[in-house]
C-alpha cells in the first residue's frame, strides 16, 4: 500500500499527516479551522485516500501559517508515499461542478512543481468560525504543489457562491488526483527520461 505518515514542528504550528492513498476515502481531521476539515474532508473522500490530519498552530495570530503547513505536509507525504511513480497514470483534468460553480482542474504528476490558480471570488468574505479567508486555498495549493512537486492548473469558469466555488475545487483537485494515481498495470514510468 501506497503509505506515508509524517510530523511537522515549527514555532508556529505542529502538525501530523498519516496519508493512504489506495484508501477507501476515510477522514479524520482536526485544525481547529472547520471550513479547512471540511476541504480537507473532500479530498480524502473525493479523491478515494485515506487521510488523518491532526494539526495546531497560532490560529490567533492568523489562519495563513496553519493552512500553508498542512499543505506542505501533505503535498511530503504525498511525494512519499507515491515513491518512483512506476505504473501510474500520471495526468487528468477535471471539470467539476457544485451547482451554480463550475471549475476547472489540470494535474501532471510531473516531478516539477507549479501552480496555476485562477479562481476568483464576487464576494470573497471569511468562511466559518475562526473564518477562513478564500485566498488561503491559493495558499494551500502553492504549498501541497511545492512539496509533493507536481503540476497543478486550477481555473474557474463561473461561480457566485464562494462556498461552492472553493468546495468545488477541492473536489476537482481530488478527482484529478484519483485518475492521476491509478496504477495503469504498465510497470514503468510515464516519462521518456524514465524518471518523474
Amino acid at each position: 500500500m501506497r503509505r506515508a505518515v509524517l510530523e511537522r514542528e515549527t514555532l508556529e504550528t505542529r502538525i501530523r499527516i498519516s496519508l493512504a492513498l489506495d484508501g477507501g476515502g476515510n477522514f479524520e481531521v482536526a485544525t481547529g479551522i472547520p471550513f479547512f476539515d471540511h476541504m480537507l474532508a473532500q479530498l480524502a473522500r473525493h479523491g478515494g485516500m485515506d487521510l488523518e490530519v491532526v494539526a495546531t498552530g497560532d490560529l490567533d495570530v492568523d489562519l495563513h501559517h496553519l493552512v500553508e503547513d498542512t499543505g506542505i505536509l501533505l503535498g511530503e507525504a504525498f511525494a512519499e508515499a507515491l515513491g518512483n511513480k512506476a505504473g501510474i497514470e500520471r495526468f487528468s483534468s477535471v471539470d467539476l461542478v457544485l451547482d451554480e460553480a463550475l471549475v476547472k482542474v489540470a494535474l501532471d504528476l510531473s516531478g516539477r512543481a507549479y501552480l496555476f490558480y485562477d479562481v476568483r471570488f464576487e464576494n470573497p468574505l471569511p468562511l466559518g468560525a475562526p473564518g477562513m479567508d478564500p485566498q488561503l486555498a491559493e495558499e494551500f495549493f502553492r504549498a501541497f504543489v511545492n512539496a509533493a512537486r507536481c503540476t497543478l492548473h486550477i481555473e474557474s469558469v463561473r461561480g457566485k457562491n464562494t462556498h461552492h466555488l472553493l468546495e468545488a475545487t477541492f473536489k476537482g483537485f481530488a478527482r484529478a488526483l484519483k485518475v492521476a494515481l491509478r496504477v495503469t498495470g504498465d510497470a514503468t514510468v510515464p516519462s521518456t527520461k524514465g524518471l518523474l
